[in-house]
């Protein structure tokens, strides 16, 4: 691959994004237009990564450059690139943490999309994937692909396998819309991981496995009625969904207002439903606010489409 220009000053954007699909686990995901973080780098001769600044993480994120995912994928870029470049990081938190909205996997993304700008592209958004996973690794424990695929690449994204790695985009009906309502509760990733079954009965296993292909199915026929019968979880959200306060009456309401399909977004505590089109989305987030407003539940809103384009340059001088 030719080396393009190098740049002194990047700075990028990189999507939220909603893994699992209920019947996905760990192996689908979509990304947002809306929330997401930025992160900008800066050369400098000190041969060092080290962290500059961080904004709107309420101080819970790591200084240690070794410890945060962004500059610790930095470290790891220019590993693979065999550079001793002097990097300064800063890192633009702009969604929420332990949020199951992909808080980590966008920092990792847009700190990988802006070095691999900085150094001039030496390397193609497919080798940035696995060193993004890296970045899981140290999040989370698990080097998932489910956040950091659809944030790298935009668009609702499957993971065929991971060894060896086969990444492949879905189709998206076009009127699919997603109200995405994130209660202020923290579950952080690790726990929720830690809670998961290990043994599976072979029943649910059989269920699990026609949702994942009825849902590959319904993208491609743009049958969104099949979606909806899809989008069921005989593993997972049994044993995540007591981790989410009043789960099943936000689920109640989004039904009842006339959702697609309604589910964990990652570990939660986020929950999305799908919609068909804007205006039913709105009119599904509506009483669930309502709802969360008169529990005294602070909460955020958000309404997007599937993003096409995942993570995107915003400077580079």
């Amino acid at each position: 691959m030719m080396q393009k220009k190098q740049f002194q000053y990047v700075r990028t954007f990189a999507p939220a994004s909603v893994s699992n699909l209920n019947c996905g686990f760990d192996v689908l995901g979509f990304a947002l237009h809306t929330p997401g973080d930025e992160v900008e780098l800066r050369r400098n001769n000190s041969g060092v990564v080290s962290i500059e600044t961080i904004t709107g993480d309420g101080g819970l994120l790591p200084r240690d450059a070794d410890k945060n995912t962004a500059s610790a994928v930095v470290r790891l870029f220019l590993d693979k690139i065999g550079s001793r470049q002097g990097i300064a990081v800063g890192i633009h938190k702009k969604m929420p943490l332990n949020s199951g909205l992909g808080s980590s996997a966008a920092s990792s993304v847009a700190a990988l999309l802006a070095v691999n700008t900085l150094m001039g592209e030496p390397l193609t958004r497919k080798d940035l994937l696995p060193l993004a996973m890296e970045g899981e690794r140290l999040a989370c424990g698990n080097a998932h692909a489910d956040n950091v695929a659809p944030a790298l690449f935009g668009g609702l994204v499957l993971i065929r396998s991971y060894t060896p790695l086969d990444i492949v985009q879905l189709p998206v009906p076009e009127t699919l819309f997603c109200a995405i309502i994130h209660p202020e509760v923290s579950v952080p990733t690790r726990e929720a991981r830690s809670i998961l079954p290990e043994k599976i009965p072979l029943r649910d296993a059989v269920k699990q496995w026609g949702n994942v292909a009825g849902l590959v199915a319904a993208l491609y026929s743009n049958d969104l009625s099949l979606l909806g019968r899809s989008m069921t979880d005989h593993i997972v959200e049994p044993v995540r969904e007591h981790l989410i306060p009043d789960f099943n009456t936000m689920k109640q309401l989004a039904t009842d207002a006339g959702a697609i399909a309604f589910g964990i977004s990652g570990s939660g505590p986020t929950v999305f439903a799908f919609a068909d089109g804007l205006p039913k989305a709105q009119n599904i987030a509506k009483p669930i606010s309502a709802f969360l407003t008169s529990s005294k539940m602070p909460h955020q809103v958000y309404l997007s489409a599937i993003n096409p384009l995942g993570a995107q340059l915003l400077i580079a001088e």
